[in-house]
């Protein structure tokens, strides 16, 4: 079908529209400069009234996961399309649509059709330019974050110094109290201080591991033996809690680089943790699988799982969703910091039907 012929003066009309239109549409962005969908819904409407013949012209947008439209789309339409690309990949269209019943493909202009073009390369511009602005505000997030964790880390390495000497004295009287006292009160205070004090220090410790105030001793090791001596050490926890354990290793004579100690670390952090927030007569799965780079580490236990409003939370020092005096809040961001030190990974997922998984994914030689 040929194109409609217009007249010199409906075309001049046609360019003010189009210029109009684009001074319009880069006035919207600027307006809505913090809103995607207000943004495209004003572009729309900005557009429909620039068509030829607005009160039949319906203009659809699809960018990204937004999809919107000047009014319902006609069944049986004619349309001119300008695609959307976004760093060079087809992310949407822009279209404008004419219903068959009043008009045909001829009325649509070749002036309306690099109109279109435009404002699809401006709605382009305006997501590169949104998306650019997200990343530079997660990498800002991202760096204070460490920055903050950089602070804290001499703080608290500090702090672990410093309470370490008089928690020794308090632990060495106490010890020597109880030894020679026959008072049966007295004897049962000081069973109390030793208990706590015992506690502190395990604080300390959790402190140090978080601060990397304790030095890294990497070695090629089999890694069953210390997972094995780690459950044999914990068989007192599975037992109180009635709680069974199934382990299982993909290649027995697996070795791997590693800090022995902050291995055991990690693994005693999580498979407490799994055994605190799971139900009695429950299991605690354990696995170990490898590849030619790497080998994963996961612990599956069948408890009440893990919020989602407090996933993103779980690894920040001091954060704990245990009562006052049962958490220290330090157990997972210890784990995840030996993590990133031994260049891994540490993931969490559901236990299909119930429960959490923690997967933990490491190198074989660092």
């Amino acid at each position: 079908m040929k194109p409609e012929i217009i007249s010199i003066e409906e075309k001049l009309q046609e360019r003010i529209k189009e210029l109009s239109c684009l001074y319009k549409v880069s006035s919207a962005i600027r307006e809505h400069s913090v809103s995607y969908e207000n943004t495209l819904e004003s572009i729309v409407q900005i557009l429909k009234n620039a068509w030829r013949f607005p009160e039949l012209a319906t203009v659809e947008v699809k960018c990204e996961t937004f999809h919107l439209s000047s009014n319902p789309i006609p069944l049986e339409a004619y349309s001119q399309t300008s695609i959307i690309h976004i760093s060079d990949k087809e992310m949407g269209f822009i279209k404008v649509h004419y219903p068959a019943s009043d008009l045909s493909k001829a009325h649509f202009l070749v002036e309306e059709q690099r109109l279109l073009d435009k404002v699809a390369d401006e709605i382009a511009l305006f997501f590169e330019r949104q998306n650019i602005k997200i990343q530079e505000e997660l990498l800002k997030q991202t760096a204070q974050r460490n920055d903050r964790l950089s602070i804290l880390g001499e703080i608290t390495a500090g702090i672990a110094h410093e309470l370490n000497t008089p928690l020794g004295n308090i632990l060495g009287f106490a010890e020597f109290i109880e030894e020679k006292t026959k008072e049966p009160q007295t004897k049962r205070d000081t069973q109390k201080i030793l208990k706590s004090t015992l506690y502190s220090r395990e604080v300390v410790k959790k402190l140090m591991f978080f601060s990397c105030d304790m030095p890294q001793d990497i070695k090629k090791i089999e890694i069953k033996p210390v997972i094995t001596q780690a459950l044999s050490l914990l068989r007192p926890n599975f037992k109180k809690a009635h709680i069974n354990f199934n382990f299982s290793i993909q290649a027995p004579t697996l070795k791997a680089q590693v800090d022995a100690i902050q291995l055991t670390q990690v693994f005693f952090n999580l498979v407490i943790n799994a055994i605190y927030y799971s139900p009695k007569h429950s299991e605690i799965s354990i696995q170990i699988n490898n590849d030619d780079m790497h080998y994963t580490i996961e612990i599956a236990d069948e408890g009440k799982g893990i919020d989602p409003e407090v996933k993103d939370k779980i690894f920040e020092p001091f954060y704990t969703t245990k009562p006052l005096g049962e958490g220290s809040g330090l157990g997972l961001s210890v784990v995840h910091g030996i993590i990133k030190s031994h260049r891994g990974e540490i993931s969490i997922a559901e236990n299909i039907p119930k429960g959490t998984i923690f997967k933990i994914k490491l190198p074989l030689n660092l």
